[in-house]
């Protein structure tokens, strides 16, 4: 059976730089391999902080960038000009399930709050069986750290399966992500527990 390489792939991260200038350098390092490997990019659209990096290393590697952004983000100028496609949506919620849509897997740099939202989200579908495409963290300098153990505390807490925690992988450099990808468990979750009362 082929190894699974991603045709898109979905890039969740932070409008920002960050404190750590090394997150910058993964960030381009990031786009460029996408770039070399013949996958798109589909991501937030924005020409700011690490979006802007990623895909800007994407396109100068001749590679493709598509960019789903709301038109509330490009009134404020926050959107990149010279994507190889750019969809404008309304809402929020229609740029998450374009996002989501037009992507075979997931890979979450450092980020914000709206990082964490559509990580999350994506995670939760996943968990219902909504979906099972693979999620890959790139924990960059341990700034993910908090948000591994947060997850294992909620299985720990009794408020998710075991299981759920192989719905996401943690990688701490870039060679790992598309291996990650590759093995990541096929399942799309199996039926929630619930408890009855």
């Amino acid at each position: 059976m082929p190894e699974f390489t991603p045709s898109a792939l979905c890039v969740f991260c932070g409008a920002r730089f960050g404190a750590d200038p090394a997150t910058r350098d993964t960030a381009i390092g990031l786009g460029r391999l996408l770039a070399t490997k013949g996958i798109t990019l589909v991501y937030g659209g924005g020409g700011v902080g690490l979006m802007g990096l990623v895909a800007n290393a994407a396109l100068d590697n001749g590679g493709r960038a598509i960019g789903i952004i709301p038109n509330f983000l490009l009134q404020r100028e926050a959107g990149h000009p010279a994507l190889t496609e750019t969809v404008v949506v309304e809402t929020m919620h229609e740029r998450k399930l374009q996002m989501f849509e037009r992507s075979e897997a997931f890979v979450v740099l450092p980020g914000g709050i709206g990082t964490l939202e559509e990580f999350f989200e994506v995670l939760s579908w996943r968990t219902l069986g909504l979906h099972n495409k693979p999620i890959v963290i790139i924990d960059q300098g341990g700034y993910w750290k908090p948000l591994a153990a947060l997850l294992r505390g909620v299985v720990e807490g009794g408020f998710a399966e075991p299981t759920h925690l192989d719905h996401v992988a943690f990688v701490s450099e870039l060679k790992d992500v598309l291996p990650a990808i590759a093995a990541m468990p096929p399942s799309a979750g199996f039926e929630k527990r619930l408890d009855r009362v």
